[in-house]
């Protein structure tokens, strides 16, 4: 609209990668300016988020596991999407204010990465919270399309690229040519499965309960999808559930490796399935251009060599494959006025 362009130099553009782990803004003109975890603390029972709705992010994080019964650290993303609609919008507005400053004349112009398999209520629900944060414009744009541009993939020239994104609580796997997706899949199974999958075998193997933040530090110390170096050990602590007493124990590498192996290769058949799909000039374009990773599940040691060694492909991790979704929105909003036609936004639904 008109008054969109006359706003335009008054207002904050800013991209956000709303992920199940962490969210990430990127402002326009200045990059990435946050990078916190996607938690709330809330006083039990209600939506009443505590230190005066400061406790969102880092203060959060460091609480998860470790609240009393008066206080919930809740992660309102589930697989990707909004599970808790008030205490997103609270999440969202911290963080819109935290960017933009307190006294906004003018709200800003959002682009909000969303999972390529999301439904339109889902799509409803990301619209909501942005406009009730305090969003003037909302436009949504798919993670995969936002992973490829921040990964300085060529997505628009008339060649096939592929990117596997693999975050918090979903996989994307997308080939794209000419700005578009040509085949794509979204699974549910992402980083916070293979922090699942560490912790029942914790409890499996050594009767041992630990938590969601102990497993993650397993998966980035010792975590791997194939041998890649020396094997290694490591201590770690929980609760016994035999005695109900604090113990700890030492796990391998070899054995995580393998607790990983079931999420490790559901990610592995998300990217066959696509492949398979693929029209046959793309895919001789990706003899040539090969399978790029993004995402912070894509750390996880030997991940590469395992997809390479199924798929025949060259793979390559995109630099800085963490904060590749949200770079890419950056980059959408440097073009945001020749592009937004081509994105959804809270006018279409």
């Amino acid at each position: 609209m008109w008054y969109e362009r006359l706003l335009g130099p008054f207002g904050v553009d800013m991209g956000i990668d709303l992920g199940t782990c962490n969210t990430l803004v990127a402002v326009r003109g200045q990059g990435i300016v946050l990078n916190e975890p996607s938690v709330v603390a809330v006083r039990k029972g209600t939506n009443q988020v505590l230190k005066n709705g400061q406790a969102v992010g880092w203060v959060a994080k460091e609480m998860l596991g470790k609240t009393p019964g008066s206080i919930t650290a809740i992660r309102p993303l589930k697989d990707g999407v909004i599970s808790d609609f008030e205490i997103t919008e609270a999440m969202l507005n911290y963080f819109i204010t935290k960017v933009t400053g307190r006294v906004r004349m003018l709200g800003p112009r959002v682009v909000i990465s969303i999972p390529s398999g999301i439904t339109a209520v889902e799509k409803r629900a990301v619209f909501d919270s942005a406009e009730h944060a305090g969003a003037r414009k909302t436009y949504l744009l798919e993670e995969p399309i936002a992973a490829a541009i921040g990964a300085g993939l060529p997505f628009a020239e008339p060649t096939a690229s592929m990117i596997v994104d693999i975050g918090g609580g979903t996989t994307e796997v997308a080939i794209m040519t000419l700005a578009d997706i040509a085949n794509c899949e979204s699974i549910r199974v992402a980083g916070d499965d293979m922090d699942e999958a560490i912790m029942a075998h914790m409890k499996r193997n050594y009767s041992l309960m630990i938590g969601e933040q102990t497993a993650e530090r397993i998966k980035i110390q010792i975590g791997s999808a194939a041998k890649v170096d020396e094997e290694t050990k490591m201590d770690v602590r929980g609760r016994d559930m035999v005695s109900g007493l604090p113990r700890k124990t030492e796990v391998t590498s070899e054995e995580i490796r393998e607790a990983l192996s079931e999420p490790v290769q559901h990610i592995i058949e998300a990217v066959i399935r696509t492949l398979e799909r693929a029209e046959p000039e793309l895919a001789a374009d990706l003899v040539d251009n090969g399978i790029a990773l993004a995402g912070g599940g894509s750390l996880l040691r030997g991940l590469p060599i395992e997809i390479n060694k199924i798929t025949g492909l060259d793979v390559t991790l995109a630099e800085d494959p963490l904060t590749c979704v949200a770079r890419g929105t950056a980059i959408y909003l440097e073009n945001i006025e020749e592009w937004k036609e081509t994105l959804e936004n809270n006018s279409d639904i």
